[in-house]
């Protein structure tokens, strides 16, 4: 079983979730600039972190895009962040999509429409 992130975790969670947003806004690619970090998730040890990302505003052609232009300046990135946090080392970065504001968006309309029914029904 997973244990929860620690104090420790949720920290360098937190200052990568800045230094990455950073980082990108750094970068030459203007559709990297634009990126919003929605979240970070930093695994045990430190090795690797889960990097989310908005979104909201691009295709499905457009993600799958984005995601080979990250991977490619991962090591960009992560220098940019070792620099900056003066730490030892750096999480390797893996790149996703945040889908959780278009699910929660789902949920809620599913709830409109359950209201609508009851309404309607009595």
């Amino acid at each position: 079983m997973a244990k929860a992130p620690g104090l420790k975790e949720k920290r360098a969670a937190s200052l990568l979730r800045e230094l990455i947003s950073e980082a990108l806004g750094t970068l030459s690619d203007e559709r990297l600039q634009g990126l919003t970090v929605t979240d970070v998730d930093v695994k045990r040890g430190m090795y690797d972190a889960d990097v989310y990302l908005d979104e909201s505003i691009f295709e499905e052609s457009e993600k799958k895009e984005i995601l080979k232009q990250l991977k490619r300046a991962a090591p960009i990135l992560q220098s940019y962040c070792l620099e900056a946090s003066g730490w030892f080392k750096c999480p390797k970065f893996h790149f996703k999509f945040d889908d959780q504001l278009k699910n929660q968006q789902r949920i809620e309309e599913l709830f409109k429409k359950i209201k609508g029914e009851h309404e309607s029904g009595e």
